[in-house]
């Protein structure tokens, strides 16, 4: 299991909160009309930009904060004439201003993540949250039981790809997670959102700060039988860790218990794929369909 981003109200967003994201729709549609206007695909204007599809149909859809770097390469890329790169002090104001909703379980191990300088997941049951495309979130929040209504999806949605802004920022933190075969093995949201999925994963293992790692099938031993846990070390502080089971989660600061997960862990790294292993098998897994 991997952290969720789930809130258990729906109060109504501040006025911060719209203004935000009224703006980061307006830019997104900006940034659709002069992709059109010059005859590129969402995908071709990823691969020229360094970006994912998926990353390009959410920030054009509003549902990505834009960053400087991103808003100064599309204006040269697509002649915007200072237009899209005119928007950095705006956006960089709204991102002080909005607030991400989070329930309480879940709000102080947000605000850490947020400042993490590395950050280590063990996850055996879904794709974890920061490596997901918006296809597969989605998916998830739709199949949860109770059912939750549309606008909440949207909202947890929403929540979950601003937590991954922490991959693209600079400085970057330093993030290794190991996934248990079976999670890339289940096509959550159907073959098409799936086959997304794992090539986003296989994207994301190129990134220099992140090392992604596949625990296979068939090890007879595995240290990581007592569930998924997340480590996390915030800028100049001690390393925490995180446990969530059904909504119910515990931040563990006690130094001991911390040492051990983190000693878990390292058995865990070691007993899986290498990273050039594991993308490998991410590659033949697409192929078997």
């Amino acid at each position: 299991m991997s952290v969720s981003d789930a809130t258990n109200g729906r109060p109504e967003p501040p006025e911060d909160e719209e203004g935000s994201a009224d703006l980061f729709r307006t830019i997104g549609r900006q940034v659709r009309l002069l992709r059109e206007r010059v005859g590129l695909t969402q995908r071709e204007l990823g691969e020229r930009l360094g970006y994912s599809e998926d990353l390009i149909r959410s920030l054009e859809r509003g549902r990505r904060t834009p960053q400087p770097e991103f808003l100064a390469a599309a204006d040269e890329l697509l002649g915007a004439g200072g237009l899209l790169r005119a928007a950095t002090e705006d956006v960089t104001r709204a991102k002080a201003r909005a607030r991400v909703k989070h329930p309480d379980w879940f709000r102080g191990y947000a605000r850490l993540e947020g400042d993490a300088a590395e950050l280590h997941e063990y996850s055996n049951h879904v794709i974890p949250g920061l490596l997901q495309t918006e296809e597969h979130a989605r998916a998830l929040f739709k199949m949860r039981k109770p059912l939750l209504d549309e606008a909440m999806i949207e909202q947890r949605v929403t929540a979950r790809l601003a937590r991954q802004e922490l991959l693209t920022r600079w400085p970057t933190p330093i993030v290794t997670t190991v996934i248990e075969e079976s999670v890339l093995r289940r096509p959550i949201g159907g073959w098409d959102v799936h086959e997304r999925q794992l090539h986003q994963l296989l994207k994301l293992g190129q990134l220099r700060s992140l090392e992604l790692q596949v625990m296979p099938l068939d090890r007879m031993e595995h240290a990581g039988m007592g569930g998924p846990f997340i480590l996390l070390t915030p800028k100049a502080r001690t390393q925490v860790a995180y446990t969530e089971v059904q909504n119910v989660s515990k931040l563990i600061t006690d130094a001991e218990e911390v040492r051990m997960l983190a000693a878990r862990y390292g058995s865990i790294r070691a007993q899986a794929l290498t990273p050039h292993e594991s993308l490998t098998a991410i590659e033949k897994l697409l192929g078997e369909r």
